[in-house]
């Protein structure tokens, strides 16, 4: 933060009308929202932010992954963006304020600087990343890791939904829902990134500090695993001669929880998904597919256990086959620390009680780290709660995370 640079207060109201605007699209009798990537309702939320964006005479790009970016012109067209932002779609049946809370405060730190005539040698921009949940298309975080070369575009774009809709027709629908929209290259350079986000925690509720400088991000591991046994009646056939892939899976997971277990409480070991088929009440189930999710902060661990599943997994087929279709690995990571103690100095400015923490949930913001400087805000949520309808945050906590982004914006890009 410098003595000699002006930086304007950001319009707390207008942000949080925002997100009331934006929590009608796709809102669901609970409270919450049901946006997930690239449906109609998170196309519309696109055209929203455009809407808003075009009243400012600020210019929109998308690029061939369907990832937007908002942008503010500066004065030297050569420079790459400074930029903030995080993404539109949610969780099935989630919350109002993950992901869109950095979509909005990067948005109003943009319109704050404009408002306030402050001219920017690099131009500032506002980014959303597509499919950042990945429910509906998997992976989660498609759209940054597709820009910053983790993903392939051509394997990304054939990947369907549950109704076998492709991500390609997808991105093409957003690309007809904004003609004015520009083109983009995949992985055209970025200057610096910043993510807002809620912790999806209580250590901030905790402790009573609005702003978490995060220092890193813990690693994961997915694997999707086919179990394939045999179809057959409940009734006839016995225990000696059944391949019931129910079985097989339910011994595989109850096995990866023995050793997927620490005194600390530190890993994560998930099964989101668990598919039975045919799912018949009087059939004994020929195949099941269910999904891992392993993460932890130390990536020599993290390897180690991660080697270990399919191991596991094999020795607990039984009389069934066992596949990995699919297999994800992201390594942990820190963000620098200069961008960690630009956040710290921001927030000292304005007052804001402060600390650093760990994300232990993936953000776009990993994948643009490998781009740029790169970092993230947290914000309290109450009780942690998100990916769920009660998720909620503060207006003045959304606000103050909003002025440090305008004011590291500000700094960053003059």
């Amino acid at each position: 933060m410098s003595k000699n640079t002006t930086y304007p207060g950001i319009n707390a109201g207008r942000l949080w009308q925002r997100h009331l605007d934006m929590a009608k699209i796709g809102a669901t009798a609970g409270g919450g929202v049901h946006r997930m990537a690239l449906t109609n309702e998170d196309i519309e939320a696109h055209v929203l932010l455009v809407k808003w964006a075009e009243a400012h005479g600020f210019t929109t790009d998308l690029d061939a992954i369907g990832n937007m970016f908002i942008r503010r012109d500066g004065i030297d067209p050569s420079l790459p963006p400074v930029s903030s932002g995080s993404h539109t779609d949610t969780q099935p049946n989630g919350g109002r304020f993950d992901g869109i809370t950095g979509v909005l405060a990067a948005f109003e730190a943009l319109e704050t600087i404009e408002e306030a005539g402050i001219k920017t040698r690099h131009p500032l921009e506002t980014i959303i990343w597509n499919n950042e949940e990945g429910p509906r298309f998997t992976p989660s975080c498609m759209g940054s890791a597709v820009y910053s070369g983790d993903r392939k575009l051509d394997e990304m774009l054939t990947r369907q939904d549950s109704e076998g809709i492709t991500m390609g027709t997808c991105v093409d629908e957003l690309r007809k829902a904004l003609p004015q929209a520009g083109s983009r290259e995949l992985g055209a350079p970025i200057a610096s990134f910043l993510e807002v986000h809620i912790e999806q925690g209580t250590r901030l509720e905790s402790s009573g500090n609005i702003i978490g400088a995060v220092t890193g991000m813990q690693g994961y591991r997915r694997f999707e695993i086919q179990v394939t046994g045999e179809d057959s009646h409940s009734g006839t056939t016995p225990r000696s001669r059944r391949k019931d892939a129910f079985v097989a899976a339910t011994d595989m997971t109850h096995a990866l929880r023995d050793i997927l277990w620490d005194d600390e409480d530190e890993m994560r070991y998930t099964i989101g998904r668990f598919e039975v088929r045919p799912g018949g009440v009087s059939v004994v189930p020929g195949q099941v597919n269910f999904y891992i999710d392993l993460r932890y902060h130390n990536k020599k661990t993290l390897d180690e256990l991660g080697e270990r599943i399919p191991q596991i997994c094999k020795a607990h087929a039984g009389p069934c086959e066992m596949k990995i279709l699919d297999a994800l690995k992201v390594d942990p990571m820190e963000f620098p620390e200069e961008v960690i103690s630009g956040i710290e100095a921001a927030a000292d400015w304005h007052g804001f009680g402060h600390e650093r923490m760990y994300s232990y949930a993936g953000h776009d913001a990993r994948f643009a780290a490998r781009l740029c400087p790169a970092g993230m805000i947290f914000i309290p949520c109450w009780k942690g709660i998100s990916h769920n309808e009660a998720e909620s945050a503060e207006p003045e906590h959304i606000a103050a995370a909003a002025q440090i982004i305008t004011d590291m914006l500000i700094d960053q890009a003059i």
